[in-house]
């Protein structure tokens, strides 16, 4: 006669299990959300430490460069990573005499905030710093580049003064289908429906339904020239996740995929490239110029 577990020994096994499963989402969800303070300091010439108040309580931290006249740009890093992963970026556009400010979003590097919330009051800090930046850059025409994180803060970001041009870098379009990537990548098929286990901590964690963070919803809503651009190889954010992106932006827009990328650093991945698309989509809708000679 083949054994059989009592029913009572099933369902304890099984409230174990689950247990254990809601214990590894939960401390996920606290890695997700858990700010990382720390200094920064930006090697090299000609970096002028920024301290901005994006409110009252909350300090964000940065760096500027000077440039020629030719348009300012500011540079916004992805999760858990702080200005130095824009550094080069910024070398690249400083040289083409563009002025460029980076900073580290709230709650990551040297900027302050409780938690890490996916966008929606990092765009706090994203506000205070194109404040800052036109005040440094009277008159000229500002760009923005936002990878991951920074692009998400930027298009989430309901009252931001207007600019001229934005890049959009591996921008998740809604923490849905974040979560959901993000979680396959680590468990399997079985990350999928964790991730209702994930998506059910932000209400009760951060006071944040997760309607709140779809770009996608918002992404048609940026006034100004759109290049979006990810890696063809990308799992945290799929291309066809991308595409749909591209298809919500309103004209003029362009999409950039780049070959066999995954969720990287899409400047140091194909620098040569990078370099060429995005200087000459900066440069004809910041430069003034190029912006005369369109008109």
């Amino acid at each position: 006669m083949p054994f059989r577990l009592p029913l009572s020994a099933c369902l304890i096994a099984l409230a174990v299990v689950l247990l254990v499963g809601a214990a590894v989402v939960w401390a996920i969800g606290s890695k997700l959300i858990a700010v990382e303070p720390r200094p920064v300091a930006l090697a090299g010439p000609g970096f002028e430490d920024v301290v901005l108040r994006a409110a009252p309580d909350q300090r964000v931290v940065g760096s500027w460069l000077p440039g020629r006249g030719r348009g300012a740009v500011l540079l916004l890093h992805g999760i858990h990573g702080d200005r130095r992963d824009m550094a080069e970026r910024a070398r690249f556009l400083n040289g083409q005499g563009y002025a460029v400010l980076l900073i580290d979003l709230p709650g990551q590097g040297a900027s302050t905030a409780s938690f890490v919330t996916f966008g929606l009051r990092e765009a706090d800090g994203v506000r205070a710093a194109l404040e800052e930046l036109r005040r440094r850059a009277p008159g000229q025409r500002i760009g923005v580049i936002g990878v991951s994180l920074g692009a998400a803060s930027l298009v989430l970001c309901r009252d931001c003064p207007p600019v001229d041009a934005v890049v959009l870098e591996s921008m998740y379009p809604t923490i849905e289908e974040a979560v959901a990537n993000r979680l396959r990548m680590r468990l399997g098929p079985v990350g999928g429906p964790l991730s209702a286990l994930l998506l059910w901590q932000l209400p009760l964690r951060l006071g944040i339904q997760p309607d709140a963070l779809h770009p996608i919803k918002y992404v048609g809503q940026v006034k100004a020239p759109v290049l979006i651009a990810s890696g063809s190889a990308d799992l945290h954010t799929t291309l066809a996740e991308t595409q749909r992106l591209y298809e919500a932006a309103a004209q003029p827009k362009a999409l950039w995929v780049v070959e066999g990328a995954a969720h990287v650093n899409l400047h140091a991945y194909a620098r040569e490239e990078y370099e060429r698309r995005i200087g000459a989509f900066l440069a004809a809708h910041l430069d003034p110029v190029s912006v005369a000679d369109e008109r």
